[in-house]
């Protein structure tokens, strides 16, 4: 055994954070956070603490630096800060996964709906060149990478979106509760509305067009054949939840979500702001700085973002 590979190196803090993008959503996460000091593959590094940034995969807090001569040295280092890591690669593969291949195994199987984030602390690391490590112990996401897979049920949703409400009862560790009422917006074919009565919800489907026949017979669940748009808060009443898959500009969204906010007949809320053309950042931003919400981009989102506000 070599002198390199029993002496613990140094662990510098890198005085920055990292933000890990979609792959096809880096231009966005770039635009997101205005000036940055790196980009390595789809991990950007900017200066100062986190900022806002609804287009991040994964957000690495308090980065360290780890100057390495060996492979084995790599695994020690970061098994001296915590157990569990997950390997961010984009250059020096084989290198990258023989570290990788040193330190504990974390699954990475695909979860049912509606499984309990990990509890376990999950730090990210990748290889900035053969022989320096960056670092995270701490990330925003207890997934590694920030990629939630889901067992998917491809026999009864009417459609594939119903993923995007899975993931996202997945990440914040709550759904409808058994009894509750729902406003589903923009309801057709109604995999959204199936996701929340089959959480024992009841729910009001609102579009012009009608729900998949096999979701609108489903207990509890009710249709109003009109426009999202056109439907007043005043005309539902309380609900326990908003949700909103339609197609339509963001600020669009945004007006008619600041109407049902202003009537506080909603208690949470989760709606998809959908991009046509050009990203919408100045809308994107009007939603993040809604008090006590948050904007993400899913895994099962494609040109578009998520926001969800919680109810006390």
């Amino acid at each position: 055994m070599t002198h390199d590979d029993v002496t613990a190196p140094t662990a510098t803090p890198l005085g920055a954070t990292a933000y890990l993008a979609d792959e096809e959503f880096l231009e966005h996460l770039l635009v997101e956070l205005g000036d940055v000091r790196s980009v390595h593959g789809r991990l950007v590094i900017a200066d100062g603490p986190p900022r806002p940034a609804a287009w991040a995969q994964n957000i690495w807090y308090d980065p360290v630096l780890i100057p390495i001569q060996s492979i084995k040295q790599g695994a020690k280092a970061l098994r001296a800060i915590q157990r569990n890591w997950a390997l961010y690669g984009f250059q020096h593969h084989r290198r990258a996964q023989l570290i990788q291949d040193n330190l504990p195994h974390v699954s990475a199987k695909p979860v049912s709906f509606f499984t309990p984030p990990p509890t376990a602390p999950l730090g990210s690391w990748t290889l900035l060149n053969e022989n320096t490590i960056l670092a995270a112990a701490h990330c925003s996401s207890p997934y590694r990478n920030g990629e939630i897979e889901l067992i998917e049920d491809k026999v009864t949703p009417p459609n594939r979106a119903y993923l995007k409400l899975w993931e996202a009862f997945t990440r914040i560790g709550y759904t409808p509760k058994p009894g509750e009422l729902c406003i589903d917006l923009g309801a057709c074919p109604g995999g959204w509305t199936w996701v929340m009565q089959s959480c024992g919800a009841n729910v009001i489907a609102v579009d012009k067009a009608p729900l998949d026949p096999r979701i609108a017979a489903l207990p509890g669940v009710s249709e109003r054949r009109e426009s999202a748009f056109g439907i007043k808060p005043a005309d539902i009443g309380p609900v326990d939840w908003l949700a909103c898959d339609v197609i339509c500009y963001p600020s669009r969204l945004y007006r008619m979500i600041q109407g049902w906010l202003e009537s506080g007949l909603a208690r949470n809320y989760i709606c998809t702001l959908k991009f046509q053309g050009e990203t919408d950042h100045e809308t994107a931003r009007a939603f993040a700085a809604i008090p006590g919400s948050q904007l993400v981009h899913l895994c099962q989102n494609k040109h578009e973002l998520t926001w969800i506000k919680l109810g006390a």
